[in-house]
């Protein structure tokens, strides 16, 4: 157990059962009354962000996360099954967990980071940078380098990116998934 007093920024609190991380809080004192804590909070597994007040010295429950390597195996369909690198067992876990925009960027074999909770995978997350094939864009043409010009390039797990002109199908290409933009040509 933890009170408000303990807070940090990047702090799990669990809340009837839901974990929550801390995004921001500040301690405010009115001319009248108690001192007061303010916070914005995100849902771990739906990115839901709440915003609560607490009364000062509040008791929380603060919940310790690790983070361990997992890799993705296949899909049923319904659910996206990974192993984890470390006991080999198998992880189900739900596409809504994983949300859209990762989603998009998932291909098997690609190793990625599960958050852990009780000894459970709970939630997953892809790495920043990812390396894909675009299969399917315009041609490019000679001369095109110094325009400075995009083109959509569709990759091999569905996504669509904006690349240089220059590209063309069959290229493997660094995107870095959080602002869905092409960073170079890989080796």
């Amino acid at each position: 157990m933890a009170t408000t007093a303990d807070f940090r920024n990047g702090m799990t609190l669990s809340i009837d059962g839901t974990l929550f991380t801390l995004l921001w809080f500040q301690h405010h004192k009115p001319g009248k009354g108690n001192t007061v804590v303010r916070s914005r909070m995100k849902n771990v597994l739906t990115g839901a962000v709440l915003e609560k007040t607490w009364r000062a010295g509040e008791k929380i429950d603060e919940v310790r996360l690790e983070h361990r390597p997992v890799t993705y195996t296949y899909s049923d369909g319904h659910l996206y099954h990974f192993m984890d690198a470390q006991t080999y067992e198998d992880v189900p876990i739900n596409a809504e967990v994983i949300g859209d925009d990762q989603l998009k960027y998932l291909k098997e074999g690609m190793e990625c980071e599960g958050l852990v909770h009780n000894e459970k995978v709970i939630s997953v997350e892809l790495p920043y940078f990812v390396t894909l094939q675009v299969v399917e864009t315009d041609p490019g043409v000679r001369g095109d380098t110094a325009t400075g010009g995009t083109k959509p390039a569709k990759l091999e797990t569905g996504a669509v990116v904006q690349v240089p002109l220059f590209l063309n199908e069959g290229d493997v290409i660094r995107v870095d998934r959080r602002e869905d933009k092409y960073i170079e040509r890989a080796k």
